[in-house]
This record gives C-alpha cells, sequence and structure tokens, in this order.
C-alpha cells in the first residue's frame, strides 16, 4: 500500500505573504495540493452549506431533475458525468448541482438555476454567500501564486484573468455502495480539474485520494 502523504497547510492569513508564497509553490512542486487554513470562510456558513445541500439531495429525483443542468449550471444526476470512461463505462456515482458566477453581469447571473423558496426557502442565499467567500479567498490565493511563480501580485489582475471570473460552486453528493456491476464503480473518476484553481471543502468523511507522483 502506497504510503499517506502529509500534506502542507498553508494559511491565508499569515502576514509573511513571501514565506506564504515560497510555501505555496513548494507544496505544489512536491505534491500539487495542500490545507488552506484561515481563509475567510466561517465555519457557521460551511456547515450551513453541507446542511442545504444534504436537504437538496434529499429531495425525490422528479423535483432535482426539474433543475437539470443547462449552460453548466443546475443539477447532475447519478452516472450523468463520466470523468474517466477508459475505467468506466457507466459514468461517475455521484450527483452534483452547478452554481455559475453570482457577482458577474446580468447574463451570466441569470443563467443559474435555484430550488424553490417555498422548498427550501434559505438555499440560494447561502450559497450565493458561499460562493463569494470563495471567490474572496480565491483571489487571494491566486495573488499569492503570483508571488510564487516570482511575479507581481497582481499580475494575473493586470493580464485581464481575473476580469469576470468564472468562479463555479460544485455541490458533490456521493451515495456511497449501490450494489454490484460487472466493473468498479467511482465516485468520481481519476482526472485532472480544469480551471485556474480549485478549493474543495469536506465534511469529513473520509474517501478522496490524491495521486501524487515523485521522481
Amino acid at each position: 500500500m502506497a504510503e499517506t502523504a502529509k500534506l502542507p497547510i498553508i494559511d491565508l492569513s499569515s502576514p509573511d505573504r513571501m514565506s506564504t508564497a515560497n510555501s505555496i509553490r513548494q507544496a505544489c512542486v512536491d505534491y500539487g495540493f495542500f490545507y488552506l487554513v484561515n481563509h475567510g470562510v466561517e465555519q457557521q456558513l460551511l456547515c450551513k452549506v453541507f446542511e442545504e445541500s444534504k436537504k437538496f439531495f434529499s429531495l425525490p429525483l422528479s423535483e432535482k431533475m426539474k433543475l437539470s443542468r443547462k449552460r453548466h449550471r443546475g443539477y447532475t444526476p447519478l452516472y450523468a458525468e463520466n470523468l474517466d470512461p477508459l475505467s468506466s463505462s457507466k459514468g461517475d456515482s455521484k450527483e452534483g448541482f452547478y452554481v455559475g458566477p453570482v457577482e458577474a453581469d446580468t447574463a451570466q447571473t441569470n443563467l443559474n438555476q435555484w430550488p424553490s423558496q417555498e422548498i427550501l426557502p434559505s438555499w440560494r442565499l447561502t450559497m450565493e454567500s458561499y460562493h463569494k467567500k470563495l471567490m474572496c479567498a480565491g483571489k487571494k490565493l491566486i495573488c499569492l501564486i503570483a508571488l510564487a511563480l516570482n511575479l507581481d501580485e497582481d499580475y494575473f489582475e493586470k493580464v485581464g484573468a481575473l476580469d469576470s471570473p468564472n468562479g463555479f460552486l460544485r455541490l458533490l453528493h456521493y451515495p456511497g455502495e449501490l450494489g454490484c456491476f460487472d466493473e468498479e464503480i467511482y465516485g468520481a473518476s481519476a482526472h485532472s480539474d480544469y480551471g485556474m484553481i480549485t478549493l474543495l471543502a469536506s465534511d469529513g468523511v473520509p474517501g478522496l485520494q490524491a495521486c501524487v507522483h515523485t521522481a
């Protein structure tokens, strides 16, 4: 069995920005992953997000399918996505919900789909608040990544990489064991994420595996 890597911890609130940037650089060189602490997302809000997410995924399938994904916003049912078709033909054993930009231009924000307030009255407000907090943390992290690359910390802003950023919030639900199949079923097959950075929050249930290649 492969040895479990102990990932570095990056403190986003540290006043020593160059030291933090250097730690990020080393973490990316050695692992490609790290834990982020003091990121500005309050624990109370994070708990609320998981609570509201659980409420949505507990709804009947017919209700969830009313928000079926369009333009990368909305609900994706079990097996609708397959991140690695070479390893599995059935698709990934997960449900998802996509929320796009909430602070961008009206054309972008209007593409978002939301559960009925009659069914989930706090859902939209919770997810919009969470999305805004994540975007703020992401921008801080991107500035530190620029420093880690020996660039000006506002480099990505100056080249337009942060103009109307298309940050997406993805809520995921993994139902666990679903019975016997002819092939192995993955919650999320092996993949590399797209986009600039991924901030991933977990409710503490184990299962995520990161493949670290070492020389």
